[in-house]
């Protein structure tokens, strides 16, 4: 039988008054944890003897294998499957361009940039054709902000916890800078009848992605993307051109795009009502959902992970929101009775990943660890039983409920339902 908690486990507060304090505690903690003096005799010979040569194209250092992502494949269909961004084993807020989640629904498309070409119809200019090198030749603009696929954490639906890594649950979720050209500035240069509502956006992938987007949306931050983190396109992440629509789910930021056509109405495809739409317990569907809800998670202690001794911890972890900036992320130690503010990692940004750190001191007994992010418009992170309550049994996508994570006595943490 676990010990209860008479008291919350002390999350140290940032304040003024406890500023210098907290950096002593920081400093004794690293020696505590192990840390020695290091003499030039004890140098090993073959780190003053010339290196290894260099390459083209730079690669992790062997020793970081295990910071991969964790892939799972259909055998009966060809080239579908999801890979999951490592966020547990991952820091700042950028993922690396071969870390960036997948999700394919048919395989990556060999597409020859040379004989590719985008086409923007519905307009009253006619229709548009634009190469690769046409589009690169516009004004650029870079804008960091995250992608999240509509069934990312969708295994915390379940009613028993899901025993795996924080990235193997919620690593359908990637933040990047992206580059390319504003979507607007296409548009008004393809001329927007009085009549025109929606944009039709489809995907070069032969499972035939056609997704429709509100024309509002793409007249506000919307880019169709060229570069991701500096380069070009990889295959996996929609080379050589797609769209990039910050804060709203993944399946609209279209892949291998191929042809963008204004309408007066939407497509209504099986990606716009079938999938990604959740099914609520009085049997009304919640489709077109867009907006990703306001989330966090803990990335650092969570599940699988194991503290060596108590003693002081940093807690941290990501927080976002697709309707804007993180206004603030709380965090409990004592599963959801107490709270106490994180500390926000600069710069907090629009629709982008934000890091959040609080040292924490474990004093070696069972706790629950919960972080609850705080949008800018005032939404607030739910906890498990109040999402339930409002999507019901049956919902599948779109789950941004507190994640909690038990600590056992040991050390181990665990995935709970708090």
């Amino acid at each position: 039988m676990k010990t209860p908690i008479a008291t919350p486990p002390e999350l140290l507060r940032p304040s003024a008054g406890r500023r210098r304090s907290l950096l002593r505690l920081g400093g004794l903690g690293l020696l505590g944890a192990g840390a020695t003096p290091v003499s030039a005799d004890s140098i090993p010979d073959s780190w003053k003897t010339p290196g290894t040569g260099f390459s083209n194209y730079g690669q992790p250092s062997p020793q970081e294998r295990e910071t991969i992502r964790w892939m799972s494949a259909n055998p009966a269909q060809a080239g579908e499957g999801v890979s999951w961004t490592p966020l547990h084993r991952m820091e700042g807020t950028i993922t690396p361009n071969g870390l960036h989640f997948e999700r394919h629904h048919n395989g990556v498309p060999a597409v020859d940039a040379a004989q590719w070409s985008l086409r923007l119809g519905g307009g009253t200019a006619g229709t548009l054709t634009f190469g690769l090198e046409d589009l690169r030749r516009y004004p650029l603009q870079s804008r960091i902000t995250f992608i999240e696929c509509g069934g990312n954490s969708n295994a915390l639906w379940n009613p028993e916890p899901v025993q795996a890594a924080a990235g193997h649950l919620h690593g359908l979720l990637s933040g990047c800078e992206w580059t390319g050209v504003p979507l607007s500035r296409l548009l008004h240069e393809a001329g927007i009848g009085a009549d025109r509502r929606w944009l039709i956006a489809d995907g070069l992938d032969a499972s035939g992605v056609s997704v429709s987007l509100p024309l509002g949306k793409c007249l506000d931050d919307v880019l169709v993307a060229l570069y991701q983190n500096g380069e070009a396109l990889r295959p996996e992440n929609g080379y050589p051109a797609r769209l990039v629509v910050p804060g709203w789910e993944g399946i609209l930021n279209v892949k291998w795009l191929r042809s963008l056509t204004l309408s007066s109405e939407p497509l209504w495809s099986r990606f716009d009502t079938v999938s990604y739409t959740d099914l609520h317990g009085d049997g009304v569907a919640d489709r077109m959902t867009f907006t990703m809800g306001v989330k966090s998670l803990i990335t650092a202690p969570s599940a699988g992970q194991q503290l060596a001794a108590a003693g002081v911890h940093e807690v941290r972890g990501l927080a976002w929101s697709g309707a804007g900036r993180i206004a603030g992320v709380e965090l409990s130690a004592d599963g959801g009775r107490h709270w106490t503010a994180a500390i926000l990692q600069e710069p907090v940004l629009d629709k982008a990943l934000t890091r959040f750190r609080l040292p924490w001191h474990w004093d070696g007994r069972h706790c629950v660890l919960m972080s609850r992010a705080t949008d800018e418009t005032g939404a607030v992170q739910p906890r498990r039983q109040e999402l339930l309550a409002a999507k019901g049994q049956n919902a599948y996508y779109h789950y941004n409920a507190i994640c909690a994570w038990g600590v056992e006595a040991s050390g181990e943490v665990r995935h709970v339902h708090g």
